[in-house]
């Protein structure tokens, strides 16, 4: 893992929310070009900027790391609904799961 897996996965998950490098750099509280200077890099951010940074795209720093997840934010939406389940829900949602796995 290295600086460029962080700026790529950074591009990545925000593309997929749809916002500009313009809109996270104003929402982060930096200037304009704060993460196309990250995109690009010419920068990496602070460990706080990157917690901040992985609250911001709705994933943990374990989620932003794990290479086989392709969808981080939508298995930490799933998760954090997960844990509100009762423990048969969580079995059938288990069993949907196993099922559409074999598809």
């Amino acid at each position: 893992m290295d600086d460029k897996f962080i700026r790529d996965r950074i591009s990545i998950l925000r593309t997929k929310q749809g916002i500009s490098e313009y809109k996270m750099s104003l929402d982060l509280g930096h200037s304009k070009s704060y993460v196309q200077s990250i995109s690009s890099g010419r920068a990496l951010p602070s460990l706080s900027e990157f917690l901040y940074i992985c609250e911001y795209l709705g994933v943990t720093p374990e989620e932003f790391f794990d290479k086989e997840l392709e969808e981080p934010q939508l298995i930490h939406e799933l998760t954090t609904t997960a844990k509100k389940l009762s423990a048969e829900d969580l079995a059938i949602l288990i069993n949907l799961a196993e099922r559409l796995g074999k598809k």
